[in-house]
């Protein structure tokens, strides 16, 4: 019974999270690695020309993600 306390809980409260590419708070995305892609800025990312210049903008961007360390 606890468990559909909490699903309900999770439903109604809007989780945002901060996009890596544009910064702003968005509630739907995807993760990679540690770092959150909004679902507006990955359609974006995906329809984007490689020459076109926000593509190297989006590129800056994702550099900031960086793969988490595994310690042994």
């Amino acid at each position: 019974m606890e468990v559909e306390g909490l699903s309900s809980l999770l439903a109604h409260n809007h989780y945002e999270e901060t996009c890596v590419i544009c910064e702003s708070l968005k509630p739907k995305g995807i993760h990679l690695y540690t770092s959150f892609i909004c679902t507006d800025c990955e359609n974006d990312l995906i329809h984007t020309d490689t020459n076109d210049p926000r593509y190297k903008y989006f590129l800056k961007q994702l550099r900031k993600i960086t793969t988490p360390e595994i310690f042994s």
